[in-house]
């Protein structure tokens, strides 16, 4: 039996075990489950004495891990197998989405409010940026222990002022560098449009920024899922994602592979979040503004719950991209809107039958489904959004797109 501690900002919650069969199993101590300020480190995981084992535990904590490309690289660098969630937790679980860290039984506690970092010159981060194709989140390095859900490369790293570190042991990170990948040109433009525009319709999404890392385009993304005090120390927030939260497992994100549908999710808000109507009505504005950017990959793990206060809420959305872009990049929607087969041919009629499957009353969609279109049109006609990238000619483009695309659905509803 192999053993890891799990951590929530610090504090002990429980044990997850490997047997020699490779079935993981979960446990709440009884201390956490004894406190009066507890609660649960996911939906799919109820405060209980009794453990979780096999398919009960493994969706939070390989919900946890990168996704396939990545995790193969990563296996490789470490000399572990890529199918071994807990060799993988074991090895690069220090920093996750969220609040969690797993250790092993004989490391020490994490350090609360540890600020031990390693500072980049601007040499080096250009060294780290060029390397992470080959070592996704830095793998292997020393003194990092770091993991993110998806398959986009990307760097966690703590920028205070304009110096730009690595944290090293249990100091957490404030931003996420994503790099553009060479076969996705004008990615970057693509993302900083989308989430620029996003704000401007009124949803709510990170700080975004551009940053060129010697020739390489990069997304600088604030984390919402980190807190900075006045005296500039870094609070994690507890987080997990819509898949986590329905217990599907990473590999089943989309619609067509087994995973979560629109009424799911609205399921678990109207169940779960302690301010249910808001968020509903903010996730069908995503689901909406997602579907007018020409979204086809706004699967189940790019919607998550923030667990802070004693509140459960929507997060802010995060990787809003048109990836009709792209022309061979897949069309069917990771969350078909009323059995839609494909994004470029949704209509309201789609609309309304999701709204029907979902419980969603037509009249207020609709509302918002009009809303949101001039929103983004009015949104266009500025030039903010494509002022803020990094590369004109392909925001203006991406911009057509999705000026078309709200223009089409706006007279479609009238």
């Amino acid at each position: 039996m192999k053993r890891l501690i799990v951590y929530l900002n610090g504090e002990r919650v429980g044990t997850l075990d490997q047997d020699d069969g490779g079935l993981l199993e979960f446990c709440y101590s009884a201390e956490w489950i004894g406190r009066s300020d507890t609660m649960p480190l996911s939906r799919s995981l109820p405060l209980q004495g009794e453990p979780f084992r096999g398919k009960r535990a493994r969706p939070f904590f390989a919900g946890i891990l990168p996704d396939e490309g990545p995790r193969q690289q990563i296996a490789a660098i470490l000399g572990i197998s890529a199918s071994n969630d807990f060799a993988m937790l074991e090895r690069i679980g220090g920093e996750c989405a969220g609040a969690v860290s797993l250790l092993p039984e004989d490391a020490p506690p994490p350090t609360m409010g540890e600020t031990r970092v390693r500072e980049l010159s601007a040499k080096e981060l250009e060294d780290i940026v060029a390397e992470l194709p080959r070592r996704p989140l830095m793998a292997g390095h020393e003194g990092l222990r770091l993991s993110l859900a998806g398959s986009q490369l990307k760097l966690p790293v703590l920028i205070r002022d304009a110096a730009i570190a690595l944290p090293l042991g249990n100091t957490p990170s404030t931003h996420i560098i994503k790099p553009e990948p060479e076969r996705f040109p004008g990615l970057v433009a693509t993302e900083v449009l989308c989430m620029t525009l996003a704000k401007a319709v009124g949803l709510n999404v990170p700080q975004v920024a551009v940053r060129s890392v010697g020739n390489t385009p990069c997304i600088v993304v604030q984390r919402y899922d980190r807190i900075s005090g006045a005296d500039g120390a870094v609070t994690r927030i507890h987080q997990e994602d819509f898949c986590q939260a329905l217990r599907f497992p990473p590999e089943q994100k989309y619609q067509q592979e087994g995973g979560p549908l629109v009424r799911d999710c609205i399921g678990l808000l109207r169940e779960w979040s302690t301010v249910a109507a808001l968020d509903i009505r903010d996730f069908l504005d995503a689901l909406i503004f997602n579907m007018l950017i020409g979204n086809a990959d706004a699967h189940g793990k790019n919607y998550s719950i923030l667990y802070r206060k004693g509140e459960r809420r929507l997060a802010p959305f995060y990787d809003l991209v048109c990836t009709l872009a792209w022309p061979e990049l897949s069309k069917t929607p990771a969350m078909k809107i009323g059995k839609s087969e494909s994004i470029e041919t949704i209509t309201p009629a789609h609309w309304q039958k999701m709204a029907q499957e979902s419980c969603v009353g037509w009249p207020m969609l609709r509302e918002r489904i009009m809303g949101l279109c001039a929103k983004t049109v009015d949104g266009l006609q500025n030039k903010d959004a494509i002022r803020a990238t990094n590369d004109a000619a392909m925001a203006e483009r991406v911009a057509g797109i999705i000026e078309e695309r709200a223009s089409s659905l706006l007279q479609s509803l009238k």
